[in-house]
């Protein structure tokens, strides 16, 4: 399935009902005076976030989403029946805003929450309403009150636990594989993973936690270079993030280098996101030339009063340290503590 995370909508409640002008007419009762009944009131457009959907597609397609108009008053005192409420479901972690002001208006992040944004207009009272002893027999009613309308635009920033960063062909696609049931597309060139992926990851004792893996960022994205800043809005609602540094390219490459340029990205795009607690975990540990250059950058990283986590994603070592490193930061303890 295509992965949408914003989307624009065009989405209107129901109109109100009008009220019905209508007169009791039965033989030998004269004078039967007015029974218009009121109009119905229009339908709600309402929005519930639901576990159940991963992506604003569905939407994409249908822009324009409009509530059931209120039902018209009748004779003999008949209220119209009100018009149905328009729901419209979407994914854990929507944020819905004003298209034109960029107001927020609701931020859904918990499955099943609910929000009306635009409600119903009333239904119009029918001439019975408006009988009097002075005036026993007027000839109009309401007409029913106008629905609201508004462009919306909705955005979808992925709840995750903990978030993974790093430059293309990293290893973040490798790592949530691998602790996960996640899926991703795994290739040896760079932007492999060309959309978020989200991992449940299993911990001991029946704990678990949500991984969010996303593509790589090069220097220059909040340019537009690479796939851009499009993705980092999710690991906005990560507890923490860990940067994953691949060194087996030294010394072509400097990963010291590459490093700083993420995080110069990330305090770029937002300086939030860059005060988040992270870890630093070196990646391919497997490799020979991983290995020899380990010693050189956890001293390095250590230097700086970073902790460092070498891991192999294809052989598993480091991994139940890095798990127990991120339940420490996330609920204070490892399991065995509890």
């Amino acid at each position: 399935m295509k992965f949408i995370d914003e989307v624009t909508l065009f989405a209107s409640s129901g109109h109100g009902g009008p009220g019905c002008v209508a007169f009791r007419r039965e033989k030998f009762i004269e004078f039967g005076g007015p029974n218009g009944g009121d109009g119905g009131k229009g339908g709600d457009v309402v929005f519930e976030a639901f576990s159940g959907l991963s992506t604003l597609l569905e939407l994409r397609h249908r822009p324009h989403q409009k509530a059931e108009k209120g039902h018209n008053g009748q004779g003999k005192n008949r209220h119209g029946a009100s018009g149905k409420d328009l729901l419209i479901r979407v994914p854990v972690g929507t944020i819905i805003k004003d298209a034109e002001t960029e107001e927020q208006l609701a931020d859904l992040t918990e499955n099943g929450q609910r929000v009306v944004l635009l409600k119903g207009g009333r239904g119009g009272q029918g001439n019975a309403r408006f009988a009097t002893a002075t005036h026993k027999a007027p000839k109009f009613a309401q007409p029913g009150e106008e629905g609201e309308e508004r462009k919306l635009r909705l955005e979808l920033k992925l709840m995750a636990d903990v978030g993974l960063l790093g430059l293309p062909n990293a290893g973040k696609s490798s790592l949530i594989s691998k602790i996960s049931a996640a899926r991703p597309k795994i290739a040896d060139y760079p932007f492999t993973t060309m959309v978020p992926n989200l991992g449940v990851v299993p911990y001991k004792n029946y704990r678990s936690f949500v991984m969010a893996d996303i593509p790589g960022i090069i220097e220059g994205a909040h340019e537009g270079a690479g796939l851009g800043h499009r993705f980092l809005k999710h690991l906005e609602r990560s507890g923490m993030l860990l940067h994953l540094v691949d060194i087996s390219w030294m010394p072509e490459r400097d990963p010291l280098v590459e490093y700083a340029s993420v995080c110069r990205e990330l305090e770029l795009f937002s300086p939030e996101l860059a005060a988040k607690e992270h870890v630093v975990v070196i990646t391919k540990i497997d490799l020979p030339q991983t290995q020899d250059k380990l010693p050189e950058i956890r001293s390095w990283f250590e230097s700086k009063g970073i902790k460092v986590f070498p891991i192999s994603s294809a052989t598993g070592e480091g991994i139940e340290e890095l798990l127990d490193e991120i339940a420490r930061r996330l609920w204070g303890r490892v399991e065995e503590e509890w």
